[in-house]
């Protein structure tokens, strides 16, 4: 709280920069998914929307959510080298930089939930009580987000090679996410490593809240919040760790 008006206006300097000399501004947050899922509907709609009712809103669903952990990760893992001008000027705690880029994507989340209500009220969907409980996933989602951002920015100061390392372990990390196909396509025997994704929990949790019309499985709330919590403190563990030996990389 008392570094609160400070961690506001690193979120403003994000926009700012995000949208600077853009005529559309914040509408590029709708266009742009809106665009992309557009193309992967045209591409896989005619292998998976036999078996998937909806196609559509099942790709935007998982899409929505795996943009927003990805762009999270990568803008966080930078923040510390990104900002090494001004932690070597003033003092403030180094953890609030990696954290307004994952509040940073999380506002830009929520405006970009917009095209997928609007797409639900003209679907066949039939919109449930259990709608209002969406926010749920997003949050455990945003809390693993931040653990792993943690993690990230600390040893991003060390080993610069993680920048593009990340990039290929995050395009891995998409296909063995079921965002694109459903689950059920995968083999018995090798379905276990899709089950071991974290990211298949968030996602299936957020899927059964807004299209199925379900509160998800008591046992997979369980499941996002241990991650979550887990992922968290040992991300702020390692960075506070780490955190007195930054000013000496950068």
């Amino acid at each position: 709280m008392k570094y609160r008006h400070f961690l506001i206006e690193l979120i403003k300097k994000d926009f700012k920069f995000k949208y600077r000399r853009s005529k559309l501004g914040i509408l590029w947050s709708l266009l742009n998914p809106l665009l992309m899922i557009s193309v992967l509907s045209i591409v896989f709609s005619t292998l998976f929307a036999r078996h998937i009712p909806n196609y559509t809103l099942f790709l935007l669903t998982g899409k929505l959510m795996f943009d927003f952990f990805s762009e999270s990760t990568n803008t966080s893992m930078r923040s510390i080298n990104g900002n090494a001008s001004l932690i070597r000027k003033i003092y403030v705690p180094r953890y609030l930089f990696p954290l307004s880029k994952t509040i940073f994507s999380l506002i830009n989340l929520f405006f970009t939930m917009i095209i997928l209500f609007i797409i639900m009220l003209f679907s066949s969907i039939t919109l449930s009580w259990s709608i209002v409980l969406f926010p749920l996933p997003i949050l455990y989602l945003f809390v693993f987000a931040a653990g792993v951002g943690l993690l990230l920015s600390s040893y991003s100061v060390y080993f610069r090679d993680l920048n593009h390392l990340y990039s290929v372990v995050i395009t891995a990390w998409m296909y063995l996410t079921p965002i694109i196909y459903p689950i059920e396509i995968i083999p018995d025997k090798y379905r276990w490593i899709v089950e071991a994704n974290p990211l298949f929990y968030y996602i299936s949790l957020f899927r059964d809240i807004t299209l199925n019309g379900s509160t998800g499985r008591v046992g997979t709330h369980l499941i996002c919040i241990g991650i979550s919590l887990v992922t968290l403190i040992i991300g702020l563990f390692v960075f506070r760790k780490k955190q007195n030996n930054f000013i000496l990389h950068l």
